[in-house]
């Protein structure tokens, strides 16, 4: 199923799921200690931060998407730090039951 769907011309996993929204929360995708993107201080800079919590997340945009994501949803994107992103981001597998949720709260079809 996962080779269905192209990641590239979709996104909507780079995207605050509708819950988060509901809840008001802005922290998605979770940045541990040995984050790959920690390493690149300017990086880090722009797009982890860290909530009341103390705990670091990728930043989120005014829309809830991603700093590191670059295109439009559902029709070309692309992850500026990819080699760099986090674990977090490494979890939805194309095709996956949360792919496909994404996808329809952002109305993103094959």
């Amino acid at each position: 199923m996962a080779d269905l769907f192209d990641c590239r011309r979709c996104g909507a996993c780079c995207c605050n799921p509708d819950e988060n929204r509901r809840e008001g929360s802005v922290d998605w995708v979770e940045v541990g200690d040995h984050e790959p993107i920690l390493k690149d201080e300017a990086l880090a800079r722009r797009l982890v931060v860290v909530n009341d919590k103390g705990e670091r997340h990728l930043r989120l945009d005014d829309a809830g998407r991603c700093l590191a994501l670059r295109g439009k949803v559902g029709k070309r994107v692309e992850c500026t730090v990819y080699a760099l992103r986090a674990d977090g981001c490494r979890k939805v597998a194309s095709g996956s039951a949360m792919c496909l949720q994404y996808r329809a709260e952002r109305g993103v079809m094959r």
